[in-house]
């Protein structure tokens, strides 16, 4: 077994070689093969094959392709900009307006795209002329896109929550049923502030729109709440595993698409052109991961760490803690994947040894790594909203924008820990 120093000396190697640039995957499959070697020899490259293999044929990931196909569906058949339009009147006489119906939509894509940056960039585009032509705050409308759109990887479906699912080796349908009542209180957090911030602001609201035509114009929210019932509906009753209910997803899209009109070899190849590359990185870094995990298991990084953290005499609170500092830091400078990928595995271990429950820890990653999208200088995110804003602003828009949902998350994942059944007691309930 190494010891702890030459793990600390390998973990910051590998965040020093990410930081200069060079892919992630390369990274931790050089990492993986090179210490694999250097502490087995060269016989250890004969089980590095079978991993593979047998990480390209796991059914669970082939979930993942079909989410990122079904954000893409929704997102270029104009699904998302009717669901802004229908929110908005719902919630634009709310202090803050349209800020609300920012991260009322960010939600509701959410649960059906599975991913952030699909989530930030797609109601960022569709929100971002109506908020230019009402006069909203820059900072706040932006910041409040930025934020919404860090949900997609915390409400289910999420491909962030598969990855973790798959590397720490816990149940799928459980993370996805514990990542509901947290997406939903934290989409309350965000709305409260809100309208604590604007309670004096009436310039933004617009006259009352008659209940006949907001009932006309939700009609719209239909088509993503039938896919979310497919999807998650599926789940929850027992008659379809993730990956299943996600081609059951997919099917229903089609449909719906097919209604639509937008059937089109154009469409198609816009869709399966855009999942494809999405895929390809994911599915690149997943493996990479694995072949990774191997050394680290071989070599008893994960039993070396768990020993060095119980030696020091933390409590599951105490270590929780360091954990939120600690991810708060590597969020400032690594992307989601990136931070999932290189410490779930040594994470994991250690906290379920403290007697912390794998599917909580989950929910608590997820949260960390939704605070590195919207934290400088690499929030994902905050660039992807920058970059489809509709004027030559500053990037500190951004940046002022997010940081009030960066405190409301650090409180938020506080409260959890507080009160871990926010997590757990619907999973439990569900799955006794």
């Amino acid at each position: 077994m190494v010891g702890i120093t030459t793990i600390a000396i390998s973990f910051l190697i590998m965040i020093f070689i990410m930081l200069l640039g060079i892919p992630i995957a390369s990274v931790m499959l050089v990492m993986g093969v090179i210490g694999g070697v250097l502490a087995f020899g060269w016989p250890l490259l004969d089980s590095t094959g079978p991993v593979m293999w047998s990480v390209m044929n796991d059914n669970l990931l082939t979930a993942i392709p079909l989410f990122i196909l079904l954000g893409e569906l929704m997102l270029r058949s104009g699904m998302a900009d009717k669901m802004y339009g229908a929110t908005a009147l719902w919630l634009n006489r709310l202090p803050g307006g349209l800020l609300h119906t920012n991260i009322g939509c960010c939600a509701m894509f959410a649960a059906t795209s599975g991913s952030s940056v699909a989530t930030a960039a797609t109601i960022g585009t569709v929100a971002t002329p109506s908020l230019n032509e009402r006069g909203y705050d820059k900072a706040q409308s932006l910041g409040s896109i930025a934020a919404g759109g860090t949900l997609g990887i915390l409400i289910p479906p999420s491909v962030n929550l598969l990855i973790y699912g798959s590397l720490a080796e816990t149940s799928i349908g459980q993370l996805f049923v514990a990542g509901i009542l947290p997406g939903l209180l934290l989409v309350a957090f965000f709305m409260i502030w809100i309208i604590i911030n604007n309670w004096n602001d009436t310039s933004s609201q617009i006259a009352e729109v008659p209940l006949s035509e907001k009932l006309r114009a939700s009609t719209a929210l239909i088509p993503p709440a039938i896919i979310f019932l497919v999807v998650m509906g599926s789940i929850y009753l027992g008659i379809a595993t993730p990956t299943e209910s996600a081609a059951l997803g997919v099917a229903t899209a089609l449909v719906i698409v097919g209604i639509g009109g937008h059937f089109s070899i154009e469409f198609f190849g816009r869709c399966f052109i855009q999942t494809a590359r999405t895929t390809g990185m994911v599915l690149l870094i997943v493996m990479a991961a694995f072949v990774l995990n191997v050394t680290l298991s071989l070599t008893g990084v994960a039993q070396t760490t768990t020993n060095w953290v119980t030696s020091l005499g933390l409590t599951a609170t105490q270590l929780l803690l360091v954990l939120i500092v600690f991810y708060v830091l590597l969020g400032m400078f690594m992307d989601v994947l990136s931070m999932m990928v290189l410490t779930i595995p040594i994470a994991v271990p250690v906290v379920t040894a403290m007697g912390i429950d794998p599917v909580w820890f989950g929910i608590f990653i997820i949260i960390m790594c939704e605070l590195g999208m919207i934290t400088p200088p690499v929030g994902m995110n905050l660039y992807v909203v920058h970059g489809v804003r509709q004027d030559d602003g500053p990037f500190m828009d951004l940046i002022r924008g997010a940081f009030p949902y960066v405190i409301i998350m650090i409180l938020f994942v506080l409260l959890l820990i507080w009160f871990p059944g926010i997590v757990t007691w619907l999973p439990r309930t569900m799955y006794n």
